[in-house]
């Protein structure tokens, strides 16, 4: 797909095409589409990201509570979205032995109660251990710290998926 036909498209489509840039947060989207037209893939990932940084933190807090933990139950279940599904397997997530899961959920759990959302990692650009290893780190930090690392990594992950919709490559952004 390219900008122009991402230009060319109506409400509806644009919001179903983009909805889940960011994890189930279809509003995101409609609020880019009125900001159309974009000059490029780079235009349109920083107008996602703008209105993503334009929230108050409450805001920002319950677009992090869209995603699902890492290698939870979701993930067990079978009803993540897609996207998530995707990378979350590409990750290693779906192959884990039940130690390695038990761990991930404890260290997701005690990440949970310490700061009201879930962990929240480009999973494409991590494997198995180091997400362990960077969560158990990213427990230690201050609150306002982690909220901001947290929406950095929810803006690796729709700029991965703005990417892959547009086919380009992620690493040019």
């Amino acid at each position: 797909m390219d900008i122009e036909k991402v230009n060319s498209m109506d409400f509806g489509e644009f919001v179903d095409v983009f909805g889940n840039v960011i994890e189930r947060c279809p509003l995101i989207a409609a609020a880019v589409w009125s900001q159309r037209p974009f000059l490029d893939l780079e235009d349109l990932q920083k107008h996602f990201f703008a209105v993503i940084d334009a929230l108050p933190q409450s805001g920002q807090e319950g677009i992090l509570r869209c995603h699902p933990d890492l290698a939870g139950r979701e993930l067990q279940q079978g009803t993540l979205t897609a996207e998530s599904q995707r990378e979350q397997s590409g990750a290693g997530l779906t192959c884990l032995g039940a130690d390695e899961r038990l761990r991930l959920a404890e260290l997701n759990a005690q990440y949970r109660a310490r700061f009201g959302f879930p962990f929240i990692l480009a999973a494409r650009l991590s494997d198995p251990a180091a997400m362990q290893r960077e969560l158990a780190r990213r427990l230690l930090c201050p609150p306002a710290q982690e909220l901001r690392t947290a929406l950095g990594e929810v803006k690796k992950i729709g700029g991965l998926r703005l990417a892959d919709l547009l086919c380009a490559d992620p690493a040019k952004l």
